[in-house]
């Protein structure tokens, strides 16, 4: 199921946006302004933002061009009450994909939605590419070279979320938060633990590098 992260401040659209949404069979998350969205996308993978461009603090123009800086891949759509043509053309320079003008037809938003989700070749499959390492969030498999790669489920997923954010630093801490139970007896060196296999088990691919950022926590670079 494909995840849909809505940002708009008007709390009764949010709402009807992300219920019509999970009517057509997606995932949506709903956010009230930028700093919650960025929050919500540090912590989880989203396949498309829908964004609204006038909120309080930062606005969407902001909003996406922070995102757009992050990934170069990731759909946004803007929805707003700006008609005019100077604000759809920041839009579009700033990477924004598409644009609908308030008040929002949702059957016509769905329509969009799946259009963005099929040009940016998502529709069928959660792959993840970096080099000769294959990551297929849909099966939960992993192969170097067309040979599989035996994960655990933490395993697989610690890995898709630093290869998802290359060079971006996730602190053992907050690792710990997203792939650990609260109530689990684990200790922050369990992430270690788990960093430690996952070298040994792409030990012989130059594919990517999982990297210690000393104080902090960990990153994977993706080489070539």
């Amino acid at each position: 199921m494909f995840k849909i992260l809505v940002v708009e401040d008007d709390r009764e659209l949010n709402s009807q946006v992300c219920t019509y949404l999970k009517q057509n069979g997606y995932e949506a998350v709903g956010c009230l302004n930028a700093n919650d969205a960025f929050n919500t996308l540090y912590n989880d993978l989203f396949d498309l933002i829908v964004s609204d461009i006038m909120m309080p603090g930062m606005d969407g123009f902001e909003f996406a061009r922070t995102v757009r800086e992050n990934s170069k891949e990731l759909p946004i759509l803007f929805m707003t009450a700006r008609d005019d043509f100077a604000a759809k053309r920041q839009g579009f320079q700033i990477g924004v994909d598409d644009y609908m003008v308030k008040p929002i037809d949702l059957e016509e938003l769905v329509l969009r939605v799946g259009a963005l989700l099929r040009r940016a070749k998502i529709t069928n499959s959660h792959r993840l590419e970096a080099g000769d390492v294959l990551l297929d969030a849909d099966e939960r498999s992993c192969t170097v070279k067309g040979e599989e790669v035996n994960l655990t489920t933490r395993e697989f997923n610690i890995l898709y979320k630093l290869l998802s954010y290359p060079k971006k630093t996730f602190t053992r801490a907050q690792l710990m938060d997203e792939f650990w139970d609260a109530d689990s007896s684990s200790t922050l060196r369990t992430v270690d633990v788990y960093m430690t296999k996952l070298r040994e088990k792409f030990a012989d691919t130059d594919a990517f590098e999982i990297q210690t950022v000393r104080g902090l926590g960990y990153k994977a670079v993706i080489k070539g």
